[in-house]
């Protein structure tokens, strides 16, 4: 797989991931407004979501290119 190939991959991985985090934040804010909040259900929405961005982020990471020093 060219390294190219493997950017591409990352980049839509991403994108995904941004969609299920956005997504997450969705669920988050209407739980939150609910009458009755599950708090067990929103600390794992939230949890999810943190791990998503730290997921991101690592990935993000991965596309920046290694620089000789």
């Amino acid at each position: 797989m060219s390294p190219e190939d493997r950017n591409r991959e990352i980049v839509l991985r991403i994108m995904e991931l941004r969609v299920d985090h956005k997504d997450l934040d969705d669920s988050i804010h209407a739980l939150s407004r609910s009458n009755y909040i599950d708090q067990v259900q929103l600390k794992r929405l939230k949890k999810r979501k943190l791990l998503i961005k730290d997921t991101i982020q690592k990935l993000e990471s991965q596309l920046i290119p290694d620089v000789d020093a």
